[in-house]
């Protein structure tokens, strides 16, 4: 299991640029951050073949936010930091509410068969 700091909003997380979506600034230092858990949580493993990933998120503060926003600059930022080659291998994404308040997100990355091979 992964512990990561929390993600920036979608809407920070990329910029347009010049007609081109680039990664904004606050998105490169997101990126750098999980780069820096996955260093000191030991978690990079270039994992191969099909990936079952798990999301636990655990809201900074008791606002309303979509949880469906959370997981694309999660998954970019750990696919940049070498857990996995591409987070195309993800073939199971699951993604929920933790019961406490407290600002990050759990990761569990398990591999699988791959049921697209059969």
């Amino acid at each position: 299991m992964i512990t990561l700091p929390w993600p920036p909003s979608v809407n920070h997380m990329w910029r347009m640029f010049r007609s081109r979506l680039i990664i904004s600034k606050v998105g490169r230092e997101y990126r750098k951050a999980v780069a820096e858990q996955i260093q000191i949580q030991n978690a990079a493993k270039e994992l191969k073949g099909a990936l079952r990933v798990s999301i636990t998120a655990y809201r900074p503060d008791n606002r309303k936010r979509d949880l469906d926003n959370l997981y694309k600059g999660v998954l970019d930022s750990l696919t940049h930091a070498k857990v996995w080659e591409d987070d195309s291998q993800i073939v199971d994404l699951r993604i929920k509410w933790g019961e406490s308040i407290g600002g990050y997100l759990k990761v569990e990355i398990e591999v699988v068969d791959d049921p697209r091979a059969r």
